[in-house]
């Protein structure tokens, strides 16, 4: 489609319903879910194990075709955990998966696909048992990018990006853009320049979603329950 037909109602209605699902069936879940969350298609997003602790004003957004999956396993008795800060982003088909621990920082982006995970989850020699495991820390203002890996034992410094693709066997220094595989630093930012972060972003959240409210109510304004039941049965080189 072109564009969305849906009436204004229609889609307020279907955000209603996704924040009406993450409280009555992901939050029970979690260790923690902070405030100002939003969930597109919560349920595709699938929740193991725990702890899992999610910050403040977090965005994720998960499709039929690439779930979003936190998972939190391990075969020692106090081991395992995932921590994400405030104003994140999880893209579709993001996985994070535990066994040891993976802590995640503030106003980080997890782009499409990418992976990150704190063990092997197979010995070298020993395949039914987990291998070996490490901490992940992902610190602040950290944009993993689209299908990355990000494996044990892994700290990636404040403000750095990991490329499309990049398979992080090491840890990467702040202020800086990794690629390839395994990953090396392949440019240095200019720690000098002011970053804008997602936090700033929300910094009058009442504010930014009264304006996403105002907008869909402008583009949606035409559309009835008719155009859209049309627009989705007898499609057309307008929609």
């Amino acid at each position: 489609m072109r564009r969305d037909h849906r009436p204004y109602y229609a889609k307020k209605t279907l955000l209603k319903f996704s924040e009406f699902y993450v409280n009555h069936f992901l939050r029970p879940q979690l260790d923690s879910l902070g405030d100002g969350f939003t969930f597109v298609r919560p349920w595709y997003v699938e929740i193991f194990g725990s702890p899992i602790e999610l910050g403040d004003y977090l965005n994720v957004v998960a499709s039929a075709d690439r779930k979003v999956r936190l998972a939190v396993w391990s075969e020692k008795k106090g081991l395992g955990r995932i921590q994400i800060g405030n104003y994140c982003l999880i893209s579709p088909g993001v996985r994070i998966g535990s066994a040891h621990e993976i802590i995640i920082g503030d106003n980080c982006m997890m782009a499409h696909a990418a992976y990150i995970t704190d063990s092997d989850w197979h010995d070298v020699y020993n395949r039914i048992t987990i291998g070996k495991t490490a901490p992940v820390k992902i610190q602040d203002n950290v944009w993993v990018g689209d299908s990355a890996i990000v494996c044990k034992g892994v700290t990636v410094g404040e403000n750095s990006i990991i490329g499309a693709g990049a398979v992080v066997v090491n840890s990467v220094p702040p202020n800086c853009i990794a690629a390839g595989n395994p990953a090396k630093v392949v440019k240095q930012l200019d720690a000098g320049e002011q970053f804008t972060t997602r936090q700033q972003w929300f910094a009058d959240p009442d504010k930014l979603f009264r304006g996403f409210d105002q907008t869909d109510k402008q583009l949606l304004r035409e559309n009835s329950l008719l155009h859209w039941q049309r627009s989705l049965l007898f499609p057309s080189k307008k929609d």
